[in-house]
Formats: C-alpha cells, sequence, structure tokens
C-alpha cells in the first residue's frame, strides 16, 4: 500500500508540474484544455486496460500492479489538474464552502497545532485530519496553504484512489479490483470532487463495506478469524471520523446496520440467541479501535467540551435544500451514469441472498436510503442529518456493483453465445466505449465549479481567465496595513471583518466566522452576531473602547470593513432554517466618529477600510 500511495504522489507530482509549465487558455473560454484531457485520459485508460489484460493473463503481475497504480493516479491528476491548469485555485475557488475549506488549510499551514480554523484559542471542531496533512505538505513545500490547496486536493485523491484499489484487489479478483476502481474513482470526481475531503473518505467506502462484511459475517468460524478486517474497518472509521464527520456516521450507520443483520443470520443459523453475540463483539472492537483513532483530532475539542466551556447546540444540519425533500434515484437518469447504476441495482437485487459482495453493498445501498429518510424525519426536530449530502456515496456503491453486473450478465452472454469471440469483442468494446464517454464528460459535469476556480481572485490578486480582479486584489495591501500598523504577526492577532476570503489567504484569527453552520460550538456565534450589533450601536470611541475591553472574548485588534454610504459596513449573517437558502444576510454599519479618535488608526485601501486599534 505505502508503494502504491508513493507511485501516486509521484504521478500526481510530475503531471502537475507538468501541466504547470505550459501556458494554457482558461477552460472557460477554450476547448483546449479540454481536447488535452480526453486524449490523457484514453492513455490512462488504455494503460489501466493493459493492467488488466496482464491480470487476466496472469503475466508480469508486479508490472500489471505498476501500471495500474500509475493509469489510475494519471487518470485522476488529468481529469482534475488539466481544466484547472490555468488557475491556481481548486474546484469552486474561495467562494461559499470552499471560503472556510481554505481558510482551515491556511491556519494549519502556519502551525502545526490543532486550532479552530477561525477563532483565536479554541479547538478545532471540524475534524482536522486532511487539512493538517494538507498543511504540513504546504509548510514542507514553501507554499501558502490557499496555494497549496489545489495540488493538494488532486494529489490526495489520486493517492486514495491507488490505495482503494490495493484493497480492492485484497477483496476480489484482481481484474475486476482495477475497473471496479477506476468506475468509483470516475464518478467520485465527478460527483464528489469539488469536497476534496469527502472524496478521499467516500473512494474508500465501497471496498470497506465489503471488508466490513467480511469482518462481522463469519459464521462458523474462531473467535479470532476475520481479526485483519475487523482492524482495517476500525481503522476506516477511524481516518473517517478524522477527515468527514458526515461520511463516519453514515459509514458507522452502515457497519451496524450489518453486524445487527449478521447478528440474526448467526442466531438464526445455529438456532441459539448466543451465537448473536460474536458480531456485536467485533462491533464494539471495531468502534474501539476507531475510537482510539479519531481521539487524535477529536481530543482537544473534547476536553474544552467537558470542562465546562459554554457551547451551542450547533446548526451545521440545518440546511434542506430541494434534493434534501426527496430519495434520490440515479439509477433512473437517463445518461450513463444511470445505466451503470441501474445495471448495479439490477444486480444487487438478484445477487443479494447469494454473494456476499452483493449482500455487502446492499446493505450500503440500504443504509443511504434509511439514513435520507430519518434526515427528513430529523425535520420534525428542528433538524436534518444532511441526507442529500450521500448521493455521492450512493453513485459510488451502486458503480461499484454496476461493474460486478456488466462482469457477470457478460459472463452469462458469452456462455449463452458458445463464447463467440466476436461477442466477446462486443462486450469489452461496449465497455472501453462507455468508459472514455463518461470520463471525458467529467470536466463537463464539472464545468460550473471549474468556473468559479477561473472567475475568483486568488491571493496573488489575479484571476485565472486573466480578467480584472476583484476587490480581494486588495488583500495584500491589507496585510501589509495591518502588519505596518501592528508590528505583530497574523496569527498573533484577531481581525473583525465579513469578507472571510482575507482569511482564507492569511492567517489571522476571526473574531466572526463565515456562517452558523460552519462556527465552532464553543465560539458562540449568535452571541458574537449580537454583540457586534451592539458596538456598531455606540456613539463615542470611549463607549467602542469600554465595549472593546470588557468582551467576553478577545476583542478585535484590527477592523476590516467595506465603505458604506453612512459608515463602515459588515455583511454578517444568520440561520434561517427551515428556509431554504437557510442563511440571511444583513448589514450592520458602524459610524465613522466611533473611530475618530488617537486609540484608532484609520485607513482606506480601495473599497476597504482597515481600522486598526494603538
Amino acid at each position: 500500500m505505502a508503494l502504491a500511495a508513493l507511485v501516486a504522489v509521484v504521478v500526481a507530482a510530475v503531471g502537475l508540474f507538468a501541466f504547470s509549465q505550459v501556458d494554457w487558455p482558461a477552460f472557460t473560454s477554450s476547448n483546449v484544455t479540454q481536447a488535452v484531457t480526453t486524449v490523457l485520459q484514453v492513455v490512462c485508460i488504455a494503460v489501466i486496460g493493459v493492467a488488466v489484460l496482464m491480470f487476466r493473463a496472469r503475466k508480469a503481475e508486479r508490472t500489471a500492479k505498476l501500471l495500474s497504480w500509475a493509469g489510475l493516479s494519471g487518470f485522476v491528476t488529468t481529469t482534475l489538474g488539466l481544466p484547472l491548469a490555468a488557475t491556481t485555485l481548486y474546484l469552486h475557488g474561495v467562494s461559499v464552502d470552499q471560503q472556510f475549506r481554505t481558510e482551515y488549510l491556511t491556519r494549519l499551514t502556519d502551525s502545526a497545532a490543532l486550532h479552530d480554523m477561525t477563532y483565536v484559542d479554541l479547538p478545532p471542531f471540524y475534524p482536522a485530519g486532511w487539512f493538517w496533512v494538507g498543511g504540513r505538505v504546504a509548510n514542507l513545500l514553501g507554499m501558502d496553504g490557499w496555494e497549496a490547496f489545489k495540488p493538494y486536493a488532486i494529489g490526495s485523491i489520486a493517492v486514495v484512489a491507488v490505495i482503494a484499489l490495493v484493497l480492492w484487489t485484497k477483496l476480489i479478483r484482481r481484474d475486476w479490483a482495477v475497473v471496479a476502481a477506476l468506475a468509483v474513482t470516475a464518478v467520485v470526481l465527478a460527483y464528489n470532487s469539488p469536497e476534496a475531503y469527502g472524496a478521499v473518505v467516500n473512494l474508500l467506502i465501497p471496498p470497506v463495506l465489503i471488508l466490513a462484511w467480511g469482518a462481522l459475517d463469519r459464521p462458523g468460524s474462531s473467535r479470532f478469524a476475520g481479526a485483519g478486517a475487523v482492524l482495517g474497518t476500525g481503522v476506516f472509521l477511524g481516518y473517517a471520523a478524522t477527515v468527514y464527520t458526515l461520511y463516519l456516521g453514515f459509514a458507522a450507520f452502515a457497519v451496524t446496520l450489518m453486524a445487527v443483520i449478521a447478528a440474526v443470520l448467526a442466531a438464526r443459523a445455529q438456532n441459539t440467541w448466543k451465537a448473536a453475540l460474536n458480531p456485536l463483539i467485533r462491533l464494539v472492537a471495531i468502534a474501539v479501535i476507531a475510537g482510539l483513532i479519531a481521539l487524535t483530532v477529536w481530543a482537544p475539542y473534547l476536553l474544552e467540551a467537558l470542562s465546562g466551556a459554554p457551547a451551542e447546540s450547533g446548526t451545521a444540519m440545518h440546511y434542506l435544500p430541494d434534493s434534501g425533500a426527496v430519495l434520490p434515484f440515479p439509477m433512473l437518469h437517463f445518461s450513463l451514469v444511470g445505466a451503470l447504476c441501474m445495471l448495479g441495482t439490477i444486480w444487487l437485487i438478484s445477487r443479494f441472498l447469494f454473494s456476499r459482495r452483493a449482500r455487502a453493498l446492499g446493505i450500503g445501498v440500504i443504509a443511504v436510503y434509511l439514513w435520507a429518510l430519518l434526515s427528513m424525519m430529523f425535520t420534525v426536530a428542528g433538524s436534518t442529518l444532511l441526507g442529500f449530502r450521500l448521493e455521492p456515496v450512493l453513485i459510488a456503491l451502486l458503480a461499484a456493483a454496476g461493474v460486478f453486473g456488466f462482469f457477470e450478465f457478460a459472463g452469462w452472454i458469452v456462455l449463452a453465445t458458445s463464447e463467440n469471440p466476436r461477442v466477446k469483442a462486443v462486450l469489452v468494446a461496449l465497455g472501453v466505449i462507455g468508459a472514455i464517454s463518461f470520463a471525458q464528460n467529467i470536466p463537463q459535469v464539472l464545468a460550473p465549479d471549474i468556473a468559479v476556480a477561473y472567475s475568483d481572485t486568488d491571493g496573488n490578486g489575479e484571476r485565472g481567465d486573466k480578467r480584472p480582479p476583484g476587490a480581494e486584489a486588495n488583500y495584500a495591501d491589507i496585510d501589509r496595513i495591518i502588519r505596518e500598523q501592528l508590528g505583530r504577526e497574523p496569527h498573533d492577532l484577531v481581525v473583525l471583518t465579513a469578507d472571510i476570503g482575507f482569511l482564507s489567504f492569511y492567517p489571522y484569527f476571526g473574531f466572526q466566522g463565515l456562517t452558523s453552520h460552519y462556527a465552532n460550538p464553543l465560539a458562540d456565534f449568535r452571541a458574537r452576531a449580537e454583540l457586534i450589533e451592539q458596538w456598531s450601536e455606540l456613539t463615542t470611541p470611549d463607549e467602542l473602547i469600554a465595549a472593546l475591553d470588557s468582551a467576553p472574548w478577545r476583542a478585535p485588534d484590527a477592523f476590516v470593513f467595506r465603505q458604506g454610504a453612512d459608515g463602515y459596513t459588515l455583511r454578517l449573517a444568520e440561520d434561517v432554517y427551515p428556509n431554504d437558502p437557510n442563511v440571511r444576510r444583513y448589514t450592520v454599519t458602524f459610524p465613522k466618529e466611533l473611530f475618530d479618535d488617537p486609540r484608532f488608526t484609520v485607513t482606506e485601501q480601495g473599497p476597504f477600510v482597515v481600522v486598526t486599534r494603538n
């Protein structure tokens, strides 16, 4: 596995470096990068195809391994790296969700300590695993966090795709494993890659569920049989806990459902309830392993919360878009992925009672639908389980099942035609054509996210499409002004601003986060918002200074406002769930007179006003 990861790192690094040496036109204004992407995708699929043939022929299997690893990591690097080659930003730029993700990576690039992305003196609430590793990579390479986001996101997906391939090869025959890994990787790239830290968990879910079923359902085995599967499942859940809480919750739910089913089957097979204990004991062992790994990231937050620090319930789950109010049925979409998912659905239903693979993946699919229904029921209690965000997981599970369905149904067709070589050739051709057709369309599926990556202004004050930059081009000057006037490093300062993009590029701590949905519950987002409004209603500098000094949290060392007609403005946000959209934006205005005092320094920079405390 380590060698496979190393190969993926080398392929991704070499590929991204090579892409950066060419002056590409923007993806949004030219078809050149799409054309070159298609060519390289075909090359990668051809390399993977050669590896499959070598595995089937049982020839030079070490070489076949290297080819499969290189081909799959090259496929990821090409599919994401080339369309983004003319911009420094990753999918969806530094807008909306990607803004706080970039802020998190910037924070953990500046320091290896587990700090909250925004709030000073608080441990992180959102799992830091993926961001911490990325921060250490960026720090090692001497890159800013925002600058490292794109190559790290692409590289990490490539590495985990290859690790998933290695896991597949330990569970099923190698030629099928390579194709299954390619199919899952392709759909994850299409539907999950903007959320890179989610993609690196999703890639592993299908093979891990098969592994978990092997750990839990072992009729007639000795007590310690399948210990490796128990360990592997626990390690995966622990890994998920350090990376993405939602996928951890789903995976833990699916594994628990498996344990219950395995316990019932064992009790029925042996006609005694004691037989049900073995799967449940194994589930407990998995939970203990996962918990110990999870503590490496979660311990600081749990200790702070248990110490009696006041905490809100949080609003991270307060989101119910249209897609969250209905069940997803990707197998009914009239598309290639819809056809693959339909094939997978048919295979799961027809083979559920007879195939351990089908049972494992089938339980995973059932778990997705149960989670979605529970999420809808939770709306009555004033929250959700974000069930709509599991659709990429559902598609990945059905894609894996679709590959197995294709192989098994194709085998039946070949047998029914007396192994006619022309029939074999037709089936192979259909598979290859389908793979290439879907692969070359992935950049178009991602086109809206790619467009934002080109239209957003990066940390250098430039846009990937070479058009005039936005107001964010002033961030470098704002950083310079704050440093010069306060004489301290960004990580030693707290800034109150509604332009969170500034915190995405520079590691200042913020007094207030982007929205309550991404805010640390220990930070008391609502009370901070109310305090900011109270400050804006004051009338004299003395009142403001007194209010800042008496604040229950560390007060801002600097303010970054926008120029307004009646003063200096901040555009804040509040949670308005169950409405959709779930966020209401509103503006608070600080009178200019509040800062007309020698204890403040006011500097105008473009549309911004920078105020520092002397």
